[in-house]
C-alpha cells in the first residue's frame, strides 16, 4: 500500500511540469520605432489600448520593444530584421520609416501601422477600404494638417510671408508633406522655403540653412522630433509649428494635429483582431475622426507673439 501511494504521488509530480510545459507560450508583439519622435506616448497608449482589452505583458501577451535610434533606412532594415527573428504574431510600427522598413523586410509577419502620415500616398497599401498584403492600421490626416499648420501660423503671425518646410529627406512620408503645403501656399499668402534634413542629426544645419535667407516661420515634419526642434525653433526665435501634439508641450508654438492617443488605441483594437486570426488584408486602414489644436502660450510671449482671442477660444489645449 505504501509502495502504490508513493508511487501515485511520484507520478503527480511528473506530470505537473509535463502539463505546465504544454500551456502555449504567449504570443509576442515587437513594437517598432524610430527613436525620433519620442515614442514615449505611442507605447503608453497603444499598451493601456491592449491591458483594456484583457491582455497582460508576459502573461498573455508578450512585448518586445526595438528602436533604430534614428530613421536611417538602413538602421531601420537590421532593427526590424531582429525583430522578425523573435518571429512576432505582429509587428506595430509607429510613424511611416519604421512601417516602411518593415514592409521591406517581411512579406509574411502582420505589421499594423500606428499613424502613418499617408499610407496610399507612400505606397504602404494599395487602397484604405482594401489594403492588401500583410500591412493595415490607422493612417493619420498629417498631410492635410501640415498645410493647416501653415495656415496657423499664419494667423498667429500675420507679418509672416516666407514659411519654412523642414523635412526629413529619410521619410517617404515627405512627398505628400511637402506636396500639401505646397499647394496651400497661395491661397494662404506664404512663400514655402522646403529644407530638408536626413533625420535628427542633421537639424541644426538644416536650421542654419534656413537662416541665411531668413524664413518668418516654419513647419516641421513629425518625424524629425520634437525637443530638438522645438528648442531650435526658440534659439532661433522662429514660430514653429508641426503636426505633432508633443511639439507644442516640448516648446514649439503650435500644433494641429489628428488625436493622438484615441488612434493608438485604435491600433491596439486592429492588433487584438490579428492576435485573434483575421488577415491585415482583410482589415480596412482607419482615419482619425477627432483633431486638436494646441497652443504653448509661453512660447507665444517669449517670442512676442500675441495669440489672438478667436484661436485661445479654439484650442483644445493651452500650454502656460
Amino acid at each position: 500500500m505504501r509502495r502504490r501511494t508513493f508511487t501515485l504521488i511520484a507520478t503527480c509530480a511528473a506530470v505537473r511540469p509535463l502539463a505546465s510545459r504544454a500551456q502555449p507560450a504567449p504570443p509576442v508583439v515587437g513594437l517598432f520605432v524610430a527613436g525620433q519622435p519620442d515614442p514615449a506616448l505611442f507605447l503608453k497608449e497603444f499598451q493601456d489600448g491592449l491591458r483594456k482589452l484583457g491582455y497582460v505583458d508576459h502573461k498573455n501577451i508578450v512585448f518586445e520593444i526595438r528602436s533604430a535610434g534614428s530613421t536611417d533606412p538602413e538602421r531601420l532594415r537590421n532593427t526590424v530584421r531582429e525583430l522578425v527573428g523573435l518571429k512576432p504574431k505582429v509587428i506595430v510600427c509607429y510613424q511611416t520609416p519604421t512601417a516602411q522598413a518593415a514592409k521591406e523586410v517581411t512579406r509574411d509577419i502582420p505589421i499594423v501601422m500606428a499613424g502613418v502620415g499617408d499610407a496610399v500616398g507612400t505606397g504602404l497599401v494599395a487602397s484604405l477600404a482594401h489594403p492588401g498584403g500583410n500591412i493595415t492600421g490607422i493612417s493619420t490626416a498629417t498631410a492635410e494638417t501640415s498645410a493647416k499648420n501653415v495656415e496657423l501660423l499664419r494667423e498667429l503671425v500675420p507679418a509672416a510671408k516666407r514659411v519654412g518646410a523642414l523635412f526629413n529627406a529619410n521619410d517617404p512620408f515627405s512627398k505628400p508633406f511637402l506636396a500639401r503645403i505646397h499647394a496651400a501656399a497661395p491661397t494662404i499668402g506664404v512663400e514655402i522655403h522646403a529644407v530638408p534634413a536626413h533625420g535628427a542629426v542633421e537639424l541644426e544645419a538644416a536650421f542654419a540653412e534656413m537662416m541665411k535667407d531668413p524664413v518668418d516661420a516654419v513647419v516641421i515634419q513629425p518625424s524629425l522630433g520634437s525637443i530638438r526642434p522645438a528648442e531650435l525653433a526658440l534659439k532661433h526665435r522662429l514660430p514653429a509649428a508641426s503636426p505633432n501634439e508633443p511639439f507644442a508641450r516640448s516648446g514649439g508654438l503650435l500644433a494641429y494635429t489628428s488625436d493622438q492617443p484615441t488612434y493608438f488605441h485604435a491600433a491596439a483594437g486592429i492588433t487584438d483582431k490579428i492576435l485573434k486570426g483575421a488577415k491585415p488584408a482583410d482589415i480596412p486602414v482607419q482615419e482619425p475622426a477627432r483633431f486638436n489644436l494646441v497652443i504653448n502660450t509661453k512660447t507665444a510671449k517669449l517670442l512676442g507673439v500675441t495669440v489672438p482671442p478667436v484661436l485661445l477660444t479654439r484650442a483644445d489645449q493651452l500650454i502656460e
